[in-house]
């Protein structure tokens, strides 16, 4: 029997909305087939988004979006994507594919998507090839209201008010496809690129995000936070709200990566144990981050992230399309839980990408759609979002099937929203073991309880053709005890309890 101990009392920090955000770059059949089909589309669409889409990403109440990149960002004019459709530039996609680009999805066509999903704007702005004028203009076409040449121009292509732009990238892998640059370097950009991210509404500032580490990279956290606050203030509003980090979940490496849909137990548990990799480096890059920011003020971003697998066979190699399994299901559910842990730091995440790249939450083929595990997950832990982080601790065993990858079998997290309701959510990582949970619920009257449940065998998944293989299913093997609850959580499995 496993013990797991909850407190709701002992409230630790907000996990904000924002870490269930979500990534979309000009990048295969990211936008263009997956979310945006032109308004003369025979796929049911709104002003060109495509319906179906739109429906299910609200459903799974997507908080915030970043776009347009991603390597493209730093490589991508936002002029060459506004004014009349027919009159804009066509340039070539150099990162995905070498495809055209023909401009058709740009500043507007964005906000529109994001007005239509009800979620928050997370732009990402071009340092590696931009200039200071062309990003400050971007931003005053976006969010000034007055009499000015950028929101003049606004208005001619069609949208008399400005936007809110809740979030802002000052570049993107600088240290990578954004430059190449050193740490120090592009801090000094950085310092510089900023000053002129203007806050032109009072009551709506936007909160500013550094490019930060690839995966272990230290050197480069150290080197961006002692640059950018040597003569500043240790801490100063409005200068760096974020840093961001990326890592993604390659259980062969990089060069291999692995396929998605055929692996064994072993690269299975290689896989997990390269997932949980995550609470390192967020422990590790915020003790850096606690140096010149102590009170956590500056968020960590965690806006990619994800599996990365070998393409599906017969596919264009540089359009990063996967498919998407239970074990997927389970990086997501075990990042989700990491986040929410450690939701003092982590102010964001944005898994990569939004549908047909990478770790999609949605697939589509012409006019099909399907949910892949990754969106049930999300679906499940939407209840965690703006909730308090409670402290909670569940025992656990280590299992796997070699020395070198072996992991907890569970992990969890917490939270309680604004009416009082406990959020469990639980992950079973072993392909083999069902575990019975015997919780123990400090100083609370438990009236009910209901439970919701993601499990199949390892390699199931939704195709065109069976798009309800995974599916969450009511979980009914709970029971209210005197102390708490007493469950069995299944193998290879994600759990929701809701608790009143």
């Amino acid at each position: 029997m496993t013990k797991f101990v909850i407190n709701p009392n002992v409230k630790k920090s907000k996990i904000h909305k924002e870490i269930y955000g979500h990534f979309s770059e000009h990048l295969g059949r990211c936008i263009y087939e997956g979310m945006y089909v032109g308004e003369d589309s025979p796929i049911p669409n709104v002003n060109g988004m495509r319906t179906d889409v739109v429906e299910a990403l609200k459903e799974m109440k997507i908080p915030v979006l970043r776009w347009p990149g991603g390597c493209f960002a730093d490589e991508y004019h936002w002029k060459d994507g506004v004014g009349p459709k027919e009159n804009r530039k066509k340039i070539i996609n150099t990162h995905w594919g070498g495809v055209v680009e023909d401009n058709s999805f740009g500043t507007h066509e964005f906000f529109e998507l994001c007005r239509q999903l009800g979620c928050e704007a997370y732009v990402n702005g071009n340092v590696g090839s931009g200039t200071v004028q062309e990003m400050s203009e971007w931003v005053e076409y976006m969010t000034f209201d007055g009499v000015s040449p950028m929101a003049d121009w606004r208005k001619e292509n069609g949208h008399e008010d400005s936007w809110d732009v809740a979030f802002f990238g000052v570049g993107n892998e600088n240290w990578g496809c954004g430059g190449n640059m050193t740490p120090e370097f592009y801090a000094n950009e950085y310092r510089r690129y900023q000053t002129y991210v203007r806050d032109y509404k009072a009551d709506k500032k936007i909160y500013k995000i550094a490019c930060g580490p690839n995966v272990d990279d230290y050197e480069w956290t150290e080197g961006v936070m002692s640059t950018c606050f040597r003569h500043s203030q240790p801490f100063q509003h409005g200068f760096m709200d974020g840093l961001s980090l990326h890592y993604y979940t390659h259980p062969e490496g990089w060069e291999i990566k692995g396929s998605a849909t055929d692996f064994d137990d072993k690269v299975w548990y290689k896989t997990l144990s390269k997932t949980l990799y995550m609470e390192e480096l967020i422990r590790r890059h915020g003790a850096i981050m606690d140096k010149y920011d102590p009170k956590k003020e500056i968020g960590l971003i965690v806006d990619e992230w994800g599996t990365w697998f070998t393409v599906e066979p017969g596919t264009n190699p540089g359009f990063l399309y996967q498919q998407n399994t239970m074990r997927d299901a389970l990086v997501a559910g075990i990042n989700l839980n990491i986040f929410n842990k450690h939701s003092d730091r982590v102010r964001m995440a944005n898994i990569a990408q939004i549908v047909n790249v990478l770790q999609s939450v949605i697939l589509t083929e012409g006019e099909k759609m399907i949910k892949t595990p990754t969106y049930h997950v999300f679906n499940m832990y939407k209840y965690h979002q703006d909730a308090m982080l409670v402290d909670s601790h569940i025992d656990t065993e280590t299992i796997g099937v070699e020395e070198e990858y072996q992991v907890p079998n569970l992990t969890e997290s917490v939270s309680v929203d604004e009416n009082g309701v406990l959020h469990i959510t639980v992950t079973n990582l072993s392909l083999t073991e069902d575990y019975e949970i015997d919780t123990t619920i400090l100083e609370k009257n438990i009236s009910e309880v209901k439970g919701e449940i993601l499990t199949e065998e390892m390699h199931a998944m939704n195709t065109f053709e069976e798009p309800e293989t995974v599916c969450t299913k009511e979980f009914t093997d709970v029971k209210i005890t005197d102390k708490g609850l007493a469950f069995t959580i299944p193998a290879c499995s994600v759990l929701h309890l809701s608790v009143k």
